[in-house]
């Protein structure tokens, strides 16, 4: 799964396949968190992640959803 983005101590990755499951999503890590975040709407779909760092990932989300969906 390719790293697409680093901020913050915080790192995105997204998986493409041309049969990935749906729905979109980001795969985001935080020193010992995971957690799976929904493109179209940023909601968090599985794992936990503090809350600030969960407002920054849901931000990067917003400003970069086009991309992502892109992608």
């Amino acid at each position: 799964m390719p790293t697409i983005s680093m901020f913050f101590g915080i790192i995105i990755k997204m998986y493409y396949a041309p049969k990935e499951h749906n729905p979109p999503h980001i795969h985001a890590y935080f020193q010992n968190y995971k957690s799976t975040y929904k493109i179209q709407d940023c909601e968090l779909m599985e794992g936990n992640m503090p809350s600030k760092q969960t407002r920054m990932i849901q931000a990067w989300i917003e400003i970069h959803r086009d991309e992502l969906l892109a992608d």
